[in-house]
């Protein structure tokens, strides 16, 4: 249509304005040059500045001298389109052809038609701007007027999406199309450019229709476009095509706001930024491909609310009207959907349609999001697909369970009665068909417990008896059935007789089984799950006694009573006692010998148990207290003379022993007793000898001459303790009373009566010589008198000591007690240099020291 028809007065309704714009002799700006040839009525100032902002035309070099029409045909063809308000309603498109030479003959003229509506999407009936390439409506030259007719629904051209599909069907390049798209989207939200390059400007069309038969309607027209543009740099627009001749000079701060895809010389860029939600989408629309689109917006205005605006709003829409189309959905597509669901409320119904596609075409979601499902299939009041769902969700839980899955949830109560017998029947299933291990069978089992199913007894019965049995002989379970097997015992009691008889019959069918309860579950078993069978209650304890060696002899006292028997066997009291050593502790054998009936004693066996009990090693006091306990219950009257003759012997010399420490007046005596060869021979006698003989000597006053004597003919170790506790006794800093005096003294006159060891000569050696050093001169006195009698060179040595301390001004102080105080008791100042009598170094003769010879060598001497 052409501007032939002059006069005609503006259409009521959507229409579209046309203008014409070139250099001409004529126009309405009444001089010649570029101007507006025509308008149509109404033409503001704004459409008309718009116009001519978009009306530029800068031909190819090769092409800036064409002035025949097959030259001119052959030059780029500028389909443009602007869009004025953001939904895209208002909006100009426009035809700009290079014309040549003007009419003053100079090159460089252009002719541009453009159509200006404010209701595009109305007075197009739908079309989009880039649709109106190569539509007969553009006119190729002036107008005789200024006034040229509005349009309504201009015809379009020959671009639709079954030619662009074939296109890109032949197209070397069509892979690029996703990467394309994605950065249409990316110019779109984030006022970017994308340049496209291609041999001719039809191409470039072809590329343009392709993406905007792809993106949302509403995004589509908002989408700016020129087909040509010799400058894109130039150009703000999102998209832009040029051929390959153009200058694509981007300066550094633009290169980044431009995306080039040049198809002629195979150039594109590596990746397109845009977010996870763009590529997702472009994903989805470009699987649904070009030719089969449009049908997919057609559906999608059922399923969005109106106020979508980015691609990650149109994404789940969209994704919801190709799965109603049969379009296989991505991952993505389905994430989407699911994440869109539950706040979507304005798709009523639809919602549970959505829901029932997702749930039946993907099988392969996760509890969380069958719940999801089942929630919108809820709200949607689609009962059938929520109790599907439902099922669908029961079988994935109990399954998860049964095999320990990490996401496995504990069962909660059922109380549908429809669900509930579906659970059932799901149950026996999966216990008939795929419960193969004994930690599924279990973990079935509890599944019921929790969800409160009620299977028919015989069932349960079966079950649980075939993972009693499968449990029994597990003697290192993992931790996660050990607890599992505890809880079902706990929470089913047809669990614990389950375990009973599997027990039972193994005991009763192959003998040498008696270590069955110390292994796992069995140790799960309690004393009323065994009433009514002696023999398993027999073996339950002797498990327990293994397992709890303290209460050893309380298990041993039920094991005979279930028997009927007052005295165990050799058999039962080792199978309690597995230990290499085969004996009673001391505690144990007083708390048997209390227990069992007097006659029983004189029973071998236990007779024999109670010998080595008594003569057990005693390591420590507390073991000691013990034994003398057990002694003194054996001899208690009318169990004395039951004792077996060896058992009587070590008791009677224990606890005269015992009773020696207790009654002695002195301690040279008391010593004596405890040179008796048993002494060293039996346990308790030697222990009565390590831990209270020297405590016990040192309460009692000594003979001194005996005492000394004596020290040569005990034994080695005992030697020790009591030179250590004289020792101490010597250097400690309470008063030195009469028994301490007598024990020094026999001590310190020790080496003159008896042949000591070297190691004890030192421990006298240190004795004497802090005793002549540190003790109060009244002491050191009374020490030198009590030795004299069996060592007359030591106590002159005593005595020499005590001069030497008295001289100066410790005399002084000794002779005139006014000025005693203060000194008393004076202590001559130590010296690392000093030495005992006798000592390997001989002390320096100086003033204030003590002297230097040695009573051992005068004893040598004599």
């Amino acid at each position: 249509m052409t501007g032939d028809a002059a006069g005609q007065q503006p259409e009521a309704g959507p229409h579209f304005q046309q203008l014409y714009y070139t250099s001409c002799e004529q126009g309405l700006s009444g001089f010649s040059g570029f101007q507006f040839n025509a308008v149509s009525e109404g033409v503001t100032a704004d459409t008309r500045q718009a116009v001519e902002a978009l009306a530029g035309y800068e031909p190819p070099r090769s092409m800036a001298e064409s002035d025949t029409p097959e030259l001119l045909d052959r030059c780029p063809v500028n389909l443009c389109y602007r869009p004025h308000d953001p939904r895209g309603r208002s909006g100009t498109v426009l035809c700009v052809r290079y014309a040549g030479r003007d009419s003053a003959r100079r090159f460089g003229n252009y002719f541009a038609h453009a159509l200006h509506s404010e209701d595009f999407p109305a007075a197009g009936r739908g079309l989009l701007g880039i649709e109106l390439w190569g539509s007969p409506v553009w006119a190729g030259g002036t107008s005789p007027t200024t006034r040229i007719p509005v349009l309504t629904a201009p015809p379009r051209g020959p671009l639709d999406p079954r030619t662009v599909r074939g296109f890109l069907d032949a197209h070397p390049h069509a892979e690029q199309l996703p990467h394309l798209l994605a950065a249409t989207f990316a110019a779109l939200t984030e006022h970017g450019s994308v340049v496209v390059v291609d041999g001719t400007t039809e191409r470039i069309a072809h590329w343009f229709a392709a993406v905007c038969y792809l993106l949302p309607p509403p995004l589509a027209r908002r989408l700016s476009f020129a087909t040509y543009v010799f400058r894109p740099a130039r150009s703000r627009l999102h998209l832009i095509g040029t051929v390959p001749e153009a200058q694509l000079d981007f300066g550094p701060d633009e290169e980044d706001a431009y995306t080039v895809f040049d198809f002629c010389r195979g150039r594109f860029p590596d990746a397109v930024p845009a977010a996870p939600d763009v590529h997702a989408l472009v994903a989805l629309l470009t699987r649904i491909g070009v030719g089969a689109v449009r049908p997919v917006w057609a559906w999608t205005k059922d399923f969005a609310h109106g106020g979508e605006e980015s691609p990650g709003d149109w994404h789940a829409p969209v994704a919801a009207a190709a799965s109603s189309g049969g379009v296989a959905l991505a991952a993505a597509d389905v994430d989407a959907l699911l994440d869109w669901l539950p706040a979507a409320e304005h798709l009523g119904p639809l919602g549970a349609q959505i829901a029932a596609d997702l749930h039946r075409r993907h099988r392969n979601l996760d509890d969380s999001r069958l719940r999801l499902l089942s929630g919108v299939a809820r709200a949607a009041d689609d009962t059938a697909l929520h109790q599907e769902i439902e099922g669908r969700l029961l079988e994935s839980r109990m399954r998860a369970h049964m095999t320990g899955a990490a996401d496995a949830t504990e069962p909660a109560p059922l109380t549908d009665p429809d669900l509930r017998a579906r659970a059932t029947a799901l149950w026996e299933r999966l216990l008939r068909d795929e419960a193969a291990t004994t930690r599924r069978r279990v973990r079935l089992l509890l599944w019921a417990h929790g969800a409160r199913l009620a299977p028919e007894a015989d069932i349960v019965e079966r079950e649980t008896l075939t993972a009693a049995r499968a449990l029994l002989g597990t003697s290192a379970p993992g931790a996660a059935l050990r607890r599992e097997v505890e809880l079902l015992v706990a929470a089913e009691p047809r669990m614990r007789g389950a375990l009973a008889a599997a027990v039972r019959e193994v005991l009763e069918g192959r003998p040498g089984q008696e270590q069955l309860f110390s292994q796992f579950p069995a140790a799960l078993l309690q004393e009323r799950d065994l009433r009514g069978s002696p023999l398993l209650l027999e073996h339950y304890w002797r498990a327990r006694a293994e397992r709890e060696p303290a209460r050893t002899v309380e298990l041993m006292f039920r094991i005979l009573r279930v028997r009927g028997r007052p005295v165990p066997d050799e058999t039962l009291l080792r199978a309690l006692w597995r230990h290499p050593a085969r004996t009673w502790t001391h505690r144990e054998a007083g708390e048997i010998a209390r227990g069992l009936p007097s006659e029983a004693l004189a029973d071998p066996v236990v007779g024999r148990w109670l010998d080595r009990a008594v003569n057990r090693r005693i390591e420590t006091a507390a073991e000691l207290d013990h034994c003398l306990e057990l002694c003194g219950r054996l001899a208690a009257p009318g169990r004395w003379a039951l004792l077996p003759a060896d058992v009587r012997a070590r008791v009677r010399t224990t606890l005269d022993l015992a009773a020696a420490l207790r009654g002695a007046r002195e301690a040279t005596g008391l010593a004596r007793l405890f040179a008796v060869p048993e002494a060293d021979r039996w346990a308790a006698p030697q222990a009565l000898k390590r831990y209270r003989l020297v405590p016990a000597m040192l309460r009692l006053p000594a003979d001194i001459g005996a005492l000394g004597e004596l020290l040569g003919h005990t034994e080695h170790a005992q030697t020790d303790r009591y030179l250590a506790a004289v020792q101490r006794a010597a250097t400690g800093s309470e008063p030195v009373d009469d028994v301490r005096l007598s024990h020094v003294a026999a001590v310190a006159a020790a080496p003159a009566r008896a042949g000591l060891a070297q190691a004890h000569l030192e421990v006298v050696d240190r004795i004497r010589l802090h005793a002549a050093r540190h003790w109060r001169l009244a002491d050191l006195q009374r020490l030198e008198r009590a030795v004299r009698p069996y060592d007359a060179p030591l106590a002159d040595w005593f005595h020499a000591w005590a001069e030497s301390r008295l001289s100066g001004p410790r005399r002084l102080a000794h002779r005139l007690p006014g000025l005693r105080r203060g000194t008393g008791g004076g202590h001559p100042r130590d010296d690392s240099h000093d030495t005992a009598p006798g000592g390997a170094g001989g002390e320096r003769d100086r003033p204030g020291r003590g002297p230097r010879w040695s009573p051992r060598k005068n004893d040598g001497e004599r």
